[in-house]
């Protein structure tokens, strides 16, 4: 870390000061690189050297901070640091010095850059390929999303770093070919061999338009019809679909699963939505097609 002075207060408070907020984000942003680069670091032992820096902010206060800002670099289309899970209901000052210093970490989004784009050589190791499966998520059901609703309009950023990576095909065939794996596992632990036998990785052979990726089967022989949406950072990173793979979803509800892969990198893990995407998910619309009047 680059601040080493104390910040002192007289008294707690809830609002945080210009300098407080440097500080954090500054540690922050420093474990974010360390851990885009693949680095190890102590979340904890940062912790206790930010509370000797910001004196009277505790080890709560300082983890739902690194929370909030997980929550803000979320909303501008960057990574997060993951254990840090996105937390809503930040400061305006937060959301504009984040903002400010994402906008001049040269080397930082240069390394978030190259790891969103960088190809996939190789599926990572996995033991027991059944036991990636986890339950879905949970955020702040109280927030609708990750920003905050007051303020000054949000300024559009210059790059859209998830955006990237959902874009990164070599990741999205590798996290397709993790699933096949998985499928193909799952069945025939269940005693479905022949059904196993029959998994079609839909995308590849058919083509990428259908609304999913792979045609599975349930343990009784109904569809299983799976879109793959994959990510190398944290469970709440959020995914893009498009308008058919959405419409699709609604359309084919009993037998739809969306699949999404997170933490690929390095120790890969999988949830599953069931169903229509418009129940399971907020959707916020980023497009719009458009002609003249």
């Amino acid at each position: 870390m680059s601040i080493t002075t104390s910040l002192s207060r007289n008294s707690m408070s809830d609002s945080w000061s210009h300098e407080e907020v440097e500080a954090v984000i500054t540690d922050y942003f420093d474990m974010l690189e360390k851990e885009v680069r693949g680095e190890n670091f102590n979340k904890a032992e940062r912790n206790r050297q930010l509370q000797q820096i910001l004196q009277n902010r505790t080890r709560g206060s300082i983890e739902k901070k690194h929370q909030n800002i997980s929550a803000i670099l979320i909303e501008l289309g960057c990574p997060y640091i993951d254990g840090y899970k996105p937390l809503s209901n930040y400061q305006e000052l937060l959301y504009s010095r984040v903002l400010a210093r994402l906008s001049h970490a040269t080397t930082l989004s240069e390394t978030v850059a190259r790891a969103v784009e960088a190809q996939v050589e190789s599926l990572p190791s996995v033991s027991n390929i059944l036991l990636i499966h986890v339950d879905p998520p949970r955020r702040d059901a109280a927030i609708s999303s990750y920003a905050v609703k007051e303020g000054p309009p949000r300024r559009p950023i210059r790059r859209n770093y998830l955006e990237l990576e959902a874009r990164n095909q070599s990741l999205g065939r590798a996290g397709e070919e993790l699933v096949l794996r998985y499928e193909h596992e799952r069945l025939w632990q269940s005693g479905q061999r022949k059904l196993a036998d029959r998994i079609e990785h839909s995308s590849k052979i058919v083509g990428d338009h259908l609304g999913y990726d792979i045609h599975s089967f349930e343990a009784d022989g109904r569809d299983r019809l799976i879109e793959v949406k994959t990510t190398r950072y944290g469970a709440l990173t959020p995914f893009f679909a498009s308008r058919n793979e959405i419409d699709f979803s609604a359309n084919r509800n009993s037998e739809y699963q969306l699949y999404r892969l997170f933490n690929f990198r390095a120790h890969p893990k999988l949830f599953v939505l069931q169903g229509s995407l418009y129940k399971s998910c907020d959707l916020e619309p980023i497009n719009f097609s458009a002609i003249p009047k």
